[in-house]
């Protein structure tokens, strides 16, 4: 599938999230729902404290994330944080609450209604040092050597060229500066049927590399300490009822049995690496 259109499914499927229209947005959620409740639900099972999600504005959280990349990060006061695909804002917000009124956010996303939403809900919540730009991951709206932070969470995946994503990466952190990312990659390939499939790929699955692949991809960029913190099988015990899992069911006549040991190829994990000084 060539970049360009899949950019454009990508943008589209997650505009019809953002205006809270009926899409599947994650594998891993009910988004079709898209209610509070559940939001909350899909982040306390990947890693959220309850404080944490009752922390940000309300409809920050859209439940669209595989992980707590801002767990992994360690935050320190006065950093400066950049998010590849901040969507509705969730994890800038709660990256703005550790780096204090000294630090910075930055979040980068290409779905200009997302781009709305974040905005809408950092003015709601009065937060000042969290901004929004509008741009793709591959070609990051933000200068050389300026960073501290990486995080991002459940977005890299989506991307057709993963390489450029971590080059970009890699060329914004300072000297010392970490990648922290949440993601899904895949143990086993996938068949035709899921890779080819629209819904899948707005879900992150058939967007997914191999695991070895994608490691191997931080580190050609440059990183070092590349390692993988946590690693969990695909957290869907009823897949059979997840709507993202239905719409492949539905458009590709594949057997929910099937979809279920499909699976069991896909991980999420949590990934770091350190852009080292000369």
């Amino acid at each position: 599938m060539k970049e360009e259109k899949v950019k454009k499914m990508v943008r589209e499927g997650y505009a019809k999230i953002a205006k809270k229209e009926k899409s599947c947005g994650s594998v891993q959620t009910s988004c079709c729902s898209n209610t509070a409740d559940l939001s909350e639900d899909i982040s306390r099972r990947i890693g959220y404290s309850e404080e944490e999600i009752g922390s940000v504005p309300e409809g920050a959280n859209l439940g669209l994330g595989c992980g707590n990349p801002v767990a992994l990060a360690s935050l320190k006061k006065g950093q400066t944080v950049l998010d590849l695909g901040s969507g509705g804002g969730f994890d800038c917000f709660l990256a703005a609450n550790r780096v204090g009124k000294s630090g910075r956010v930055i979040g980068v996303d290409m779905t200009p209604e997302m781009l709305d939403k974040a905005r809408g809900n950092a003015r709601k919540g009065k937060y000042e040092n969290v901004e929004f730009r509008l741009g793709e991951i591959e070609n990051l709206p933000v200068a050389d050597d300026t960073v501290d932070v990486i995080i991002s969470n459940c977005v890299i995946n989506l991307s057709p060229n993963k390489k450029r994503v971590f080059e970009e990466a890699f060329r914004v952190l300072r000297p010392n500066g970490r990648l922290m990312v949440s993601d899904i990659v895949l143990l086993n390939e996938l068949p035709d049927s899921i890779i080819k499939n629209v819904q899948a790929y707005v879900g992150c699955i058939s967007g997914a590399e191999m695991k070895d692949k994608y490691l191997r991809l931080i580190e050609d960029a440059g990183f070092e300490q590349v390692k993988v913190i946590e690693e969990n099988c695909f957290p869907i015990e009823n897949m059979a009822n997840d709507p993202t899992a239905q719409a492949i069911v539905k458009t590709s006549k594949m057997p929910a049995e099937k979809i279920k040991k499909i699976a069991n190829s896909v991980a999420s994990i949590k990934v770091s690496g350190i852009k080292h000084a000369d």
